[in-house]
Parts: C-alpha cells; sequence; structure tokens
C-alpha cells in the first residue's frame, strides 16, 4: 500500500514538474523569446530606381505623430463602403532576412518615399521603397548587436525631416541618413553615452523638434537631445530608468511631453530642464503609449492594471484632473477628437481587449466594445482604421454617443501567426500595414 500511495505521488510530481516547466518556457517565451520569421519571406531585391528627387504629398505621415504631432491623418476622402474590400497595390515581404530577426518599427512616407526598418542576423537594415509601387529606392545599413526579446530588429519609427531622415535601433543606435541615397551622415550610440536599454529594447521613436533630434535614453540621462545637422550632444536631462513612448510635443506651450519608466514630465527643448513632473509607476516600467493632449489637458495610459489619467498644464505646473481604469493601454497609442479620447485597452497579446470612449473632460465612459479585438488604430476623415493583433481591418465611425463599426476585412494581413502590434499608417490615399518581414499597401481612398 505503501509502495502504491510512494508510486502516485511520484506520478503527481513528475506531472506538477512538467506543467512548471512548460509554463516556465512560455513565460520565458513570450519575455525573453523571438518570434520566429514564417511564411512567405522574400530575398532582398536589388535597387531598380534611380531617384531623381524627393517630392512632397498632400498628407504625408513623416513620424510615428503624423505632421501635426497628434497621431491624426491629414487625409481626407477614405472610401467607406469596405463590402467588396480594399484593392491590394503592393506588398513586399523581404524585411526581415533570416528565421529570428523580429522587427516592428511602422513606415514613415513622404511623397514618393517610404521608409521602414528591417534586420538580417547581424545588422539593422533600413528600406527606402517607392511608396506607390513598393520598388525598392535604396538599402542602408550598419552592424548592431541586439539582445533577441521579442527580436532583435528596431521597434522605433523612423522620423523623416527634409532630406534627411533619423532611426533608432533598438539597440541604442541613432542614425541620421541621407533621404535620397541611403549615406549614412552621423551615428550616435547611447552605449557611449551612459545609455541603459530597457527590457525590451530601445522602442521611443526619436522626436525631431527644431535642431534638435530628442530621444529617451535611460541610465544616466533619460533624455538627450542631439544637433539633427552633426550629431553631437546638445543638453541630457534627468537620470533613472527609460520608458517606452516616444517624446512628443505639446503644442499648447510648445514644451517636450516626455512619458519615462515612471512618470510623466514637461520639459524645455531648449535647454531639456524639467519644467515639471509626475509620477506614474507601473509593473516593469512599461509606460509604452504616447501621450497625447488637446489644448492644456494631456492624457495617459499603461498597461499592467494601470489605467489612465489627465493632467492639466497651467503657469509650468501640472495637476490630475481625474484617474481611472477605464483605458488600459499597454502600448496602442490613444487619440483625442474634439474633446473625447478613444483607445484600445487590454493586454496586448490577447485579442480580447476593448476599444473605449471617453469624455476628456471628466473621464465618464461613453462606450467600450469588444467587436475589434486588441490592436493598434490609424485616424483618418472622422475614422478609426483598427488593426488587430491577428491581421483584420475594421472601419470605425468616431462618434462619441455609440459605437459604429461600419467596414470589416478579415485577414487584410494574411498568414498572421504572432501579434501584429505594429501601427496601421494612412498617408496620401494609401493604407500601410506591416507585419514582421511583410508590409501591403491598400488603396483607401474612396
Amino acid at each position: 500500500m505503501k509502495k502504491k500511495s510512494l508510486k502516485i505521488s511520484l506520478i503527481v510530481v513528475a506531472i506538477l514538474l512538467i506543467i512548471v516547466a512548460i509554463f516556465g518556457y512560455l513565460l520565458w517565451n513570450f519575455t525573453q523569446g523571438s518570434e520566429t520569421i514564417s511564411g512567405k519571406r522574400q530575398t532582398i531585391p536589388q535597387s531598380s530606381i534611380l531617384l531623381d528627387s524627393i517630392n512632397q504629398g498632400t498628407s504625408d505621415w513623416p513620424s510615428w505623430q503624423g505632421s501635426n504631432f497628434d497621431k491624426k491623418s491629414t487625409f481626407i476622402g477614405i472610401r467607406k463602403d469596405w463590402t467588396q474590400g480594399l484593392v491590394k497595390l503592393w506588398e513586399a515581404s523581404f524585411l526581415c532576412q533570416d528565421d529570428q530577426t523580429a522587427t516592428w518599427s511602422a513606415p514613415v512616407i513622404q511623397g514618393n518615399l517610404l521608409i521602414v526598418p528591417g534586420r538580417d542576423e547581424k545588422n539593422d537594415l533600413v528600406f527606402c521603397l517607392n511608396s506607390g509601387t513598393g520598388e525598392l529606392i535604396w538599402k542602408g545599413s550598419y552592424l548592431a548587436e541586439t539582445n533577441t526579446n521579442h527580436g532583435p530588429g528596431s521597434r522605433a519609427t523612423p522620423f523623416i525631416d527634409d532630406d534627411r531622415v533619423y532611426t533608432f535601433g533598438r539597440g541604442g543606435d541613432l542614425v541620421c541618413w541621407n533621404l535620397k541615397d541611403g549615406k549614412i551622415i552621423w551615428h550616435q550610440k547611447t552605449a557611449e553615452l551612459g545609455g541603459v536599454e530597457p527590457d525590451w529594447g530601445y522602442s521611443s521613436s526619436p522626436l525631431v523638434f527644431g535642431n534638435k533630434v530628442i530621444i529617451q535614453m535611460g541610465g544616466a540621462a533619460l533624455a538627450v537631445a542631439f544637433d539633427k545637422f552633426t550629431g553631437d550632444v546638445l543638453w541630457k536631462s534627468g537620470i533613472g530608468f527609460g520608458g517606452y513612448a516616444p517624446a512628443t510635443v505639446h503644442k499648447a506651450d510648445s514644451s517636450i511631453l516626455f512619458f519615462s519608466g515612471e512618470a510623466i514630465s514637461g520639459l524645455n527643448p531648449e535647454s531639456g530642464s524639467i519644467i515639471w513632473t509626475l509620477p506614474w509607476l507601473v509593473d516593469y516600467k512599461v509606460n509604452a503609449s504616447i501621450p497625447v493632449s488637446e489644448g492644456n489637458v494631456v492624457f495617459v495610459t499603461s498597461g499592467y492594471r494601470k489605467g489612465c489619467m489627465t493632467i492639466k498644464i497651467e503657469n509650468n505646473k501640472a495637476s490630475v484632473l481625474w484617474e481611472s481604469r477605464a483605458i488600459e493601454g499597454q502600448h496602442s497609442d490613444p487619440v483625442i477628437v474634439d474633446g473625447y479620447v478613444y483607445g484600445y485597452s487590454g493586454e496586448s497579446s490577447r485579442n480580447n481587449g476593448h476599444l473605449v470612449c471617453l469624455r476628456l473632460s471628466d473621464g465618464k465612459e461613453m462606450w467600450r466594445s469588444t467587436e475589434v479585438g486588441t490592436g493598434t488604430f490609424a485616424y483618418a476623415d472622422g475614422h478609426l482604421i483598427c488593426f488587430d493583433i491577428k491581421g483584420n481591418l475594421y472601419l470605425v465611425e468616431v462618434n462619441p454617443n455609440k459605437f459604429v463599426k461600419k467596414g470589416e476585412i478579415s485577414h487584410a494581413m494574411p498568414s498572421v501567426k504572432n501579434p501584429a502590434w505594429t501601427a496601421p499608417i494612412i498617408a496620401n490615399g494609401k493604407l500601410y500595414l506591416r507585419y514582421l518581414q511583410n508590409i501591403i499597401c491598400y488603396q483607401i481612398e474612396g
């Protein structure tokens, strides 16, 4: 009897150990592993275009925040009848070479040019494509040793400024490129400036403002400003844990909103001095969604059961208006339209989140919906174009009174095996979707 009981106990212990090992592997893979590149993958083509000139479109998207630092496309005239889907103009699948090269950066567009980062086994890559046809114009690269959790490739989105484009790799390489031919103008490494890479890699897109390029670094300085022409360091500000959200412009007073790993702050763009700061503590220090503002009111949100708050900026001081858990944006950016906040809430790896609308003035919840999964969105022409983590696309009317889904396209990005985290981009009548090695361009003009 005792031997039988001992045998049963050993079997139970063995099963428990197997369960713990599986859970540990899954946890490690989610936090430290790299998404495997699967599905169709092309070799990088030869450049087939000679670029005569750089032009501008009527509704370019030159940075993570668009052209007006508000996450809103200026394009008017999107197609609102999706019953026949959207016309696919072109696609490419060579952005990530090799199996463990996951890269998440969104593209930026100016006129006939599209810039998007990629990765091979040892190098960060930057591609310049024809925005209308997908043809390769030039490819740039530099050797970059990086960690592998969620892939070694870039998370940050480039910034096009005049005839230059700035990229920021996950390992801390800030590079200025000649937009016309892809030659490197200057290259800075955060490691050489005392930077400390966040657990999931540098992710905050560079901000070009005036004569400066501003990044979130962490370690010896939270924020660093570089001369955009020479790469020289102009100022450093603060110390501590870097976050994942890009710096952005608070247009009401032309200060810089800076969402670090532990606080939201306002910085003087000329000197980097801290004007005000409010603590905002989140598990794992993941403050990743960009602060958005309307007038002198700023909205911030974070996941991990933290929630959201609004801040009023007045006379160089910040005060909290309200806090709530109505929107818990892990790394999906919200947008403010006419006094109302729209944002995804929920864990970014599960497609069961909520799209929520709040009144900015007091946080009143106007509506929430589970009909569009968990994901990211682009705003254009009074609508949200929502892209869930499974690769499905939805058209939602911006309406504070009720949730209105006006269209849906299943598998707009086909063969999605891992979460599709890259935000959709709208520029000059076209919709761009990116998932790892793949980029697809749809006609969205009605």
